[in-house]
């Protein structure tokens, strides 16, 4: 543990040369991606120990534990792999569902990912193949929220499967599984996960009414609502 500390805090024997700035900026998002997955469980969008939260810093990811209580870790517990998955920080294992993180790394300019056991989004995953268009914001998604068929954790053909789901898409439903999203950071990454969920409970309460079926929105409706998402807020 004191290497890793070294590795991830201590930069007094570098001063302000490369090392030392490498050593504050894994620090500064190892703290920051420990901060998003205690998020998780805070809103409810995992129990215990299940989902996982990533961070890319250059060609290392830094990728929360498997089986360790979000409220366990410290700067200290820093966990660190390549893009092939060989660890590079830490001496806790990654998170089983590492072979999901490195594939979007892969396959997209993704900065961090974030996967739940949503509740809502879970139980969409049992009814549809698809998100039904309840909601203008699933332009901000990148258009209708696939859903990945099952497979078993941790495994290739899971990630595989979730690829698929995600082409031309930020976020998508994990068969019976749960969600994942990425992002330019982790608060976007995070933020597409808030909203995937949400739809999906506005979805599950709207079609829970006897006798009645929830109005839809066209494929064309999102995508004009996305062009405008596109320029939505403050700007640079």
């Amino acid at each position: 543990m004191a290497e890793q500390r070294r590795d991830a805090r201590d930069t007094g024997d570098v001063g302000e040369g490369a090392q030392g700035a490498r050593g504050r900026e894994v620090a500064d998002a190892w703290d920051e991606l420990v901060a998003t997955a205690r998020r998780t469980v805070a809103d409810g969008l995992v129990v215990g120990t299940s989902g996982n939260v990533s961070v890319r810093i250059g060609d290392t990811v830094l990728v929360t534990p498997t089986g360790v209580p979000y409220d366990r870790l410290t700067p200290d517990a820093v966990v660190g792999v390549d893009r092939d998955g060989r660890q590079v920080l830490g001496s806790l294992l990654p998170t089983s569902e590492l072979p999901m993180h490195l594939a979007i790394y892969r396959a997209t300019d993704a900065h961090a990912v974030v996967h739940t056991h949503a509740p809502h989004a879970t139980a969409v995953s049992t009814l549809v193949s698809e998100l039904p268009l309840i909601h203008y914001m699933a332009g901000s998604l990148g258009g209708p929220v696939r859903v990945a068929p099952y497979a078993t954790y941790g495994t290739s053909e899971l990630a595989e499967n979730m690829l698929q789901a995600l082409t031309h898409r930020t976020a998508c439903l994990l068969q019976n599984h749960g969600t994942i999203a990425y992002g330019d950071s982790l608060t976007q990454a995070y933020d597409r996960t808030a909203q995937l969920e949400w739809m999906c409970r506005v979805w599950l309460l709207a079609s829970s009414v006897p006798g009645l079926t929830p109005t839809l929105l066209s494929g064309e409706q999102v995508g004009e609502a996305a062009e405008r998402l596109r320029t939505y807020g403050q700007g640079g």
